[in-house]
């Protein structure tokens, strides 16, 4: 974040504007690199922009869908689309295997680097007169740190890039945030996990981005292990199953206004706590034990983010400029191109004379 912080300074006085989403992307799989692989990148780094690559090729091919989701022998027939598929993931796993082989040459349980040191530990210790159903091969842990890496890369931007076009778009919400900031947290260190709690319309902020935007429109497909009935339909056993998380989150039968982004719905009469009752209605990450594997991960490092930015930093739209927010339809749900945004270094506080 403070690497994106003095990024946007830079670029603040460009008279045009800019699209600020590819650096986002950049600082955001660079953060889901460091968790899953011990390693930090160059910004200019060609294996870092390769595996942004690889996060942008899925999302572009996923996102239109395939007809194999749900009648699967058509995945047998000629695709284009599911070659491109089946490639991108071939490439994106070959990746993760190099760097996972990598971390088996050099391991040492005594000093466990990042994610795949802690699999590799867990395997280790599990093989040793324990259960052999709990066990985790190779190729399991390869598929754990693919999932959590696509869990916190392309959501994690997705939340950022909608999060910073609310702030610039609705201009009293932003400055509600910053005064929040500026009182529990002030300007002179960086905002910590443990502020989350005291930040209540930040907190409340984010969810309303989740719900209004809905970015991630429909789960990924799961299928049903068995036969069963749901609010009276039967759903057979082996079906291809998703959560409609975009009618969920604008249901007039659940949410008062659901077009009007406010994130005021979130909080108490007060304002000083959230209402939990409300905020647990929010679909984002999926339901059940099948939710997203990482979405502590991206709760966590969305709110640190968001904060650093908005502790620092101004950002509005170019007067004038009719600016389009309607999500277009995708794997996650984008806003169209923006280089209308204008940043600013917020002014030091004042004291009271």
């Amino acid at each position: 974040a403070d690497y994106l912080v003095t990024k946007f300074l830079q670029l603040k006085d460009e008279e045009k504007g800019f699209n600020l989403n590819q650096y986002l992307v950049v600082s955001v799989a660079n953060v889901i690199c460091a968790i899953c692989f011990g390693k930090r990148y160059d910004h200019n780094d060609q294996e870092l922009i390769n595996v942004v690559y690889f996060g942008n090729e899925f999302g572009e091919v996923a996102a239109s869908g395939n007809p194999a989701d749900f009648i699967p022998v058509l995945q047998y027939l000629p695709s284009r689309t599911m070659q491109v598929f089946k490639d991108v993931n071939r490439r994106f796993t070959l990746f993760v295997q190099k760097i996972v082989q990598e971390h088996y040459t050099s391991f040492d349980k005594e000093h466990i680097r990042d994610i795949t040191d802690s699999l590799i530990e867990h395997c280790q210790e599990k093989s040793v007169g324990e259960d052999a159903r709990t066990q985790l091969s190779n190729e399991k842990i390869i598929h754990i740190v693919n999932d959590l890496f696509g869990a916190g890369f392309d959501t994690v931007t997705t939340a950022l890039s909608w999060s910073l076009m609310y702030a610039a778009f609705y201009p009293d919400i932003q400055k509600k945030i910053q005064e929040e900031l500026d009182q529990t947290i002030g300007r002179e260190r960086r905002p910590r996990l443990s502020d989350r709690g005291m930040l209540p319309y930040m907190e409340a902020f984010i969810l309303e981005m989740f719900r209004h935007s809905s970015f991630l429109p429909f789960t990924i497909p799961h299928c049903t292990t068995k036969a069963t009935v749901l609010n009276g339909y039967y759903i057979p056993k082996d079906t291809c199953v998703f959560i409609n998380q975009w009618q969920m989150n604008h249901d007039e039968k659940l949410w008062k206004d659901p077009s009007t982004f406010n994130p005021q719905r979130f909080l108490n009469a007060a304002g000083t706590e959230i209402n939990r009752t409300e905020s647990d209605k929010v679909l984002v990450f999926g339901l059940g034990k099948r939710r997203c594997i990482g979405e502590s991960i991206s709760r966590w490092e969305i709110f640190l983010f968001l904060a650093t930015l908005l502790q620092q930093l101004e950002f509005s739209l170019r007067p004038g400029e009719e600016v389009d927010i309607t999500p277009q339809y995708g794997l996650t749900m984008k806003y169209k191109k923006c280089e209308c945004f204008q940043i600013r270094q917020r002014s030091p506080v004042t004291s009271s004379p």
